[in-house]
């Protein structure tokens, strides 16, 4: 009997000191790991402008408007809202040859950048008539490949420059 009492403190003394061991190395961990210096941040020049991993970076600018072409961050860039501008002027032809030349300056902006269509996460849409819908998607389906980004998508009451559709979005490398 006492071989087997002997037997149980050992297991509870031999249980007891593992947990003990195992709270120590996560304490040393956890130290270790507050302790540790910064991971420093990778900067390289695309286009002129300096792209750090940690630093939101502010690319092109809106010409006569207060907002930045894009912003990059880490690996992601926010695009601002695109509309079917071309050569200064919302191009002719409805919501299809909008939306066309929507997504083509966007796909600009993303190659400019270093970016393709591939790389984009996710899309907000705003469209001022929800009956083009089914044609916004058209073009939309037709430009970017499976398996698509998440979207969201808005009817709204007005767009710049009286457009029928504008598209902001969202890539990561």
């Amino acid at each position: 009997m006492s071989k087997m009492i002997s037997k149980a403190i050992s297991k509870t003394a031999l249980t007891n000191l593992s947990k003990a061991f195992l709270i120590s190395i996560c304490a040393l961990g956890f130290t270790v790991s507050a302790t540790a210096a910064p991971e420093k941040t990778s900067t390289h020049t695309h286009h002129g402008a300096t792209i750090t991993k940690s630093s939101p970076v502010f690319l092109g600018d809106g010409g006569n408007y207060p907002f930045s072409e894009a912003v990059r961050v880490g690996d992601t860039l926010y695009m601002s809202g695109q509309i079917g501008f071309k050569d200064g002027k919302l191009v002719k032809g409805g919501v299809k040859a909008e939306a066309k030349q929507t997504m083509d300056n966007i796909n600009t902006t993303l190659l400019k950048y270093g970016y393709q269509k591939s790389d984009i996460v996710k899309c907000m849409v705003m469209l001022t008539d929800m009956d083009d819908f089914n044609d916004f998607n058209k073009i939309y389906k037709a430009e970017l490949a499976k398996p698509y980004p998440v979207r969201s998508a808005f009817g709204v009451a007005e767009l710049a420059a009286g457009a029928s559709v504008e598209v902001e979005c969202i890539a990561v490398k």
